[in-house]
């Protein structure tokens, strides 16, 4: 047990948790009671706020140990981004405590896997310190995408797309995939 506990402080877990909860309570005090209802934006903000503290931690202190050791990597790796997703999940869904379902389940664990693969993607293409561009960025042209329609649009848009579009789904799937085996196998960037 000593070993996860180092590899939470190192990996930055306490304060990513702490700045994902201080996200997700904000978006609820600014959403509450206001907005369209079915808006998937606020949801959206919260799981990518989520996702971009997580990735600060998807590299270590020292990233020569981690390339080195004599550990298998790739399945602390691995779990590392999967663990995060759930928690990223947890933290949208814990509002509904409070009151404020933001938006249905399927959506949050489709959006919580796909911008946690970007995030993943971000570390192993740009490093930890900027892999939450990626989440971001797609949040961003998601939010003020041109006018397009048919697949493109969804694919573009994924994030904010109804839980049953498969063009939606599927480009959230590819991004988990993709992003969680290109960190698995080659680490951050350093």
């Amino acid at each position: 047990m000593r070993w996860l506990v180092l590899y939470a402080r190192s990996r930055q877990v306490p304060a990513a948790l702490a700045v994902a909860a201080a996200g997700a309570l904000a978006v609820w005090a600014l959403a509450r009671g206001g907005g369209a209802p079915g808006d998937p934006r606020p949801a959206a903000l919260v799981l990518t706020v989520a996702a971009a503290a997580a990735s600060t931690g998807l590299g270590g202190q020292d990233l020569a140990l981690d390339r080195t050791a004599a550990i298998r990597w790739w399945t602390r790796r691995t779990a590392h981004v999967l663990i995060a997703g759930t928690a990223a999940c947890g933290m949208i869904l814990g509002l509904r405590v409070m009151g404020e379902d933001l938006a249905a389940t399927a959506f949050v664990v489709r959006d919580a896997a796909g911008l946690m693969g970007l995030a993943a993607l971000g570390a192993a293409v740009c490093g930890a310190a900027h892999a939450w561009t990626l989440p971001v960025g797609w949040l961003a042209l998601s939010s003020f995408s041109p006018p397009l329609t048919g697949v493109p649009l969804e694919v573009l848009t994924w994030m904010l797309q109804p839980p049953g579009t498969t063009a939606g789904t599927c480009t959230a799937l590819a991004l988990t995939a993709a992003g969680t085996v290109a960190y698995a196998v080659t680490g951050p960037r350093g």
